[in-house]
């Protein structure tokens, strides 16, 4: 039975409103990361500061930005199942993480071909192309453990030992460091997570006397490490990678050399807004994983704003972000290769110096 003609544009009328309706409300994001544990604080506190920005600023498109967090505590498998609530659910239209490398690495192949995710700090080089539906906005452990590399080489360091945590992060860094290491490497060792057993191997080093100790490790392991090298009075320096950010606030950590991707003392204006924001809004200094957070949320907040609320669409904006068609974040400058790295970030060197990150050498950005 045909339809009278005003029948018919009626519901056609009805069919475009509709169709326009659902376009409209919250853009909604999908967050995941250890959300209980400092990093994963410093991230969503980060997110949280991008978000009211944007909301305060108009929205996107006229829209609020809503963005629902999960806690997937740094576990593959319960990244994994994150990622697939996060891919069911079609109000999210992009996923702000994982913030770690082994949560991202359990979670890519459950995005690939469906929800784009922007990781934070996931720097594993195993990431690097795993999938055209993962990009991340921190440089890959292959580049910061030559950085590091280079660092401790014009440090005029001759004897290196080097301390890993045996995981996704730990092994691909510390692996990077040691080929790119021009001298002596005396010692590749794995050390637990939690630092257990720390005073062996500072007895060991005690011994071997390196004139400088990395560490591929986290905040928790790392203090146990240097309270008991400050104990044992250990002469070398030591340095670790952009997951000891936050061992600034521990006082054996003095004088200890970080490579990270962000300081709160970088003068950049730009940085300097950022800082004095999250001041403002937390009453402490953002550290990295803040900083990283919040360029992920403006970068997809972009996206959203030139592809439209299309999935598809919004990976295939990401991924047109080559050569000099940039994002200015508050951690660099950069563009994505075709593997979904940054280009244009790089590691700053820092030393801790009275519980802050002074810049001790500043990466070409």
């Amino acid at each position: 039975m045909t339809r009278p003609p005003a029948l018919a544009l009626f519901a056609l009328l009805v069919s475009v409103l509709t169709a326009c309706a659902e376009q409209r409300g919250p853009v909604v994001l999908g967050m995941a990361g250890p959300l209980e544990e400092s990093r994963g604080v410093a991230s969503r506190r980060g997110a949280e500061l991008a978000m009211r920005e944007i909301n305060a600023a108009g929205g996107i498109n006229g829209d609020s930005l809503f963005i629902r967090f999960a806690d997937d505590r740094a576990e593959g498998s319960r990244a994994a199942a994150i990622a697939q609530s996060f891919v069911d659910n079609d109000s999210i239209l992009a996923v702000v993480g994982h913030v770690t490398s082994g949560a991202m690495l359990a979670a890519a192949g459950v995005y690939d071909g469906r929800l784009t995710a922007l990781a934070t700090a996931a720097s594993s080089a195993a990431l690097t192309g795993v999938s055209p539906w993962v990009f991340r906005v921190i440089s890959s452990d292959a580049k910061n453990g030559e950085d590091l590399a280079r660092f401790a080489s014009r440090l005029g360091k001759k004897r290196v030992a080097i301390l890993y945590e045996n995981d996704a992060y730990g092994r691909g860094l510390a692996d990077n460091f040691r080929r790119a290491f021009p001298d002596s490497v005396i010692g590749l060792d794995p050390i637990a997570s939690d630092g257990a057993g720390a005073e062996i191997y500072v007895d060991w080093l005690a011994a071997r006397r390196p004139d400088l100790v990395f560490v591929a490790g986290s905040e928790r392991s790392g203090v146990r490490l240097l309270r008991a090298a400050r104990q044992k009075q250990i002469a070398a320096d030591f340095l670790g990678g952009d997951a000891w950010t936050a061992v600034a606030n521990e006082p054996a950590a003095e004088g200890a050399l970080v490579g990270v991707p962000f300081t709160s003392l970088d003068p950049r204006p730009e940085v300097q807004t950022f800082v004095n924001a999250f001041r403002t809004a937390y009453g402490v200094e953002p550290e990295a994983k803040a900083a990283l957070a919040y360029d992920a949320v403006r970068v997809l907040a972009d996206a959203v704003r030139a592809a439209g609320r299309d999935r598809a669409r919004i990976r295939e904006w990401l991924a047109s972000r080559t050569g000099t068609n940039t994002f200015s974040g508050v951690t660099a400058t950069f563009a994505f290769d075709s593997t979904g790295d940054p280009v244009g970030q790089a590691v700053m060197m820092t030393r801790i110096s009275r519980g802050r990150l002074t810049v001790a050498e500043r990466g070409a950005r």
